[in-house]
């Protein structure tokens, strides 16, 4: 029987010794391994979180930058680029090329409120406008379009058609300042004006010389009804912004007023308009008042700085108002053909007042009393616009308040 060698007591430390030895070696490995791994794993982790961060700024900055963006009402949900502000009335043609537009010619716009009764003096009128690269804008109060077709120039005018609508009313729905933006200055024109004398190349000439934003061609006194001295020609100038007289009712103009209608002020019945003056104007226009009574007084505040010099009356080339009540009354049935004595002569105010008082039974007289409630109305609103605004200030009583100091 074979007996086991024993083992020597002094062995068994040593095989400890080297087991510890081992353990501890391979746990100082692991323990480095796992420190050298989280450096890399916190370092990768410090990384994408500055790499986060960045983006978060960075959308924070775009966010920012957005909400400061003005977008128009109702475009918030279209990319910037595809949104389109800004029209004219160029009509388009159905098929072939684009018309290349000259993007050094300047393109102006005339409207106009006719009726077919005074087609001959329109006529005359667009004419003049054609010949400077015009828009025409026919609106017809009368609802008569198709008798317009055999002048020539007819398929080439935009004609929009209301019964017994206003040159204001049409204004208000259809000159909208964006829609009319590439326009550098707009005639509003009543059509019972001659143009015998006018001459719109000369006329633009001047009102670009002498800085107008708002303007009319003078009258001529002698073939012409004048309700304001203001717009009386004076054949001794090129152009006139105040008058010197003392006017009916006893107001006195010198070179001291700078109120309408002294200075500052046209007459609506052929007003012409800067682009901007036009945005300021169009907001003004009261969507219900229609005859646009009072309009005229508060035009100064559209001319962007002092209306004693930036609103004129240009004496050189002039009109003939001949002072036709078209709306209304029996006189649209009369052309300018049929009044030769209303045509040549100044009415005084009592004889207006006679005329006035032989049609209180017509559509006239109506529109005439209309008119005047329509003015009070207007007067009511901007006394009222000027009290609860605190934030708006009148620049012109600045002014006053200036001078007399």
């Amino acid at each position: 029987m074979k007996t086991s060698t024993p083992i020597h007591p002094m062995l068994k430390p040593k095989r400890q010794r080297l087991f510890l030895c081992s353990f501890i070696s391979t746990l100082l490995f692991l323990s480095a391994a796992f420190f050298i791994g989280s450096a890399f794993v916190i370092k990768d982790y410090k990384e994408r979180f500055l790499e986060w961060e960045f983006v978060g700024a960075m959308l924070k900055t775009r966010s920012k930058m957005c909400e400061t963006t003005h977008r128009p009402h109702g475009t918030e949900a279209l990319p910037k680029g595809i949104v389109s502000t800004t029209s004219d009335l160029e009509m388009r043609s159905l098929w072939g090329p684009r018309n290349k537009k000259n993007s050094r010619s300047t393109t102006n716009l005339l409207a106009m409120a006719v009726g077919i009764k005074q087609k001959e003096s329109v006529d005359k009128i667009v004419k003049k406008f054609l010949s400077s690269n015009f828009v025409v804008m026919l609106f017809h109060y009368d609802g008569i379009v198709n008798e317009w077709r055999d002048l020539k120039w007819s398929d080439n005018a935009i004609h929009v058609s209301a019964v017994n609508q206003t040159k204001w009313w049409f204004a208000k729905h259809f000159l909208h300042p964006d829609i009319i933006f590439e326009y550098a200055y707009i005639f509003l024109w009543d059509e019972d004006l001659g143009v015998e004398y006018f001459d719109i190349e000369r006329y633009l000439s001047i009102v670009k010389e002498e800085g107008l934003e708002i303007s009319q061609p003078a009258l001529d006194p002698d073939k012409s009804e004048v309700h304001h001295d203001l717009t009386s020609r004076d054949n001794k100038s090129n152009i006139h912004r105040r008058i010197h007289k003392v006017l009916r009712g006893g107001r006195k103009c010198d070179n001291s007023s700078t109120d309408p209608p002294c200075t500052g002020w046209v007459e609506m019945m052929a007003p012409a308009f800067s682009k901007a003056s036009w945005r300021c104007v169009w907001h003004m226009i009261q969507n219900d008042l229609v005859h646009a009574w009072g309009l005229d007084f508060q035009l100064g505040y559209c001319v962007q700085g002092d209306r004693t010099k930036k609103i004129g009356i240009v004496d050189s080339v002039y009109i003939i108002h001949y002072g036709l009540p078209t709306l209304g009354g029996s006189a649209e049935n009369k052309t300018l053909a049929e009044t030769p004595n209303q045509a040549s002569q100044t009415l005084t105010s009592e004889n207006r007042e006679q005329v006035r008082a032989s049609h209180q039974s017509d559509g006239r007289a109506a529109v005439r009393r209309q008119s005047f409630i329509q003015l009070e109305i207007f007067k009511n609103r901007w006394k009222k616009a000027v009290r609860d605004d605190n934030c708006w200030t009148d620049p012109f009583q600045q002014q006053q308040q200036q001078s007399k100091i």
